[in-house]
This record gives structure tokens, C-alpha cells and sequence, in this order.
């Protein structure tokens, strides 16, 4: 699938919103790190790394919703799509 450049940031709003929906809070730190899930005192956390592109920030918050379980959510045929399309290409 080819996103384009000005919809990644559109596709990073929904990807969060997503995220809470499903019980997980979005991060948005500095440092030297790839970013991802993880659990923290049974708090479910994506932590992101600020200083990424918006693109890395998709690709990151994706793989990490992939990893949460995306089967049993609604959502637009579209995220689903492009979260699916982010997990293949780990």
C-alpha cells in the first residue's frame, strides 16, 4: 500500500486514538531507543521515540498495536490495512 507523506501524520492520530481505545496509553519520549509496547506496573504503554519521523512513529505505534491484538477491534478497513501491511514487513 502507498500512504503519502501528508497522511502519515492523520494515520498517527487514529493509530492513538485506537491505542486507548484498546487500554493503552501513548508516549512520546526523547532518547536512544526504537520504541514499542510494553508493560508497565499493569499499565499497558507504547513509548515512542519523539525525535522519529512521522513515518518510523507509524511503524512503531503499528507493530506495537499489532503485538496488543488487533482481532477482535473494530476499526476502518483502512488502519487495519495499514497495520496488518507494518506487521508483514517487521
Amino acid at each position: 500500500m502507498k500512504i503519502k507523506e501528508k497522511e502519515f501524520e492523520a494515520i498517527l492520530q487514529d493509530l492513538k486514538s485506537l491505542a486507548n481505545q484498546m487500554g493503552a496509553t501513548v508516549r512520546f519520549e526523547r532518547g536512544d531507543f526504537k520504541g514499542g509496547y510494553c508493560l508497565l506496573e499493569d499499565s499497558k504503554v507504547v513509548v515512542i521515540n519523539k525525535l522519529s519521523n512521522t513515518q518510523k512513529k507509524v511503524m512503531t505505534l503499528a507493530a506495537a498495536l499489532s503485538e496488543l491484538g488487533i482481532d477482535e477491534i473494530y476499526m476502518p478497513p483502512r488502519l487495519r490495512e495499514i497495520i496488518e501491511e507494518m506487521d508483514e514487513n517487521k
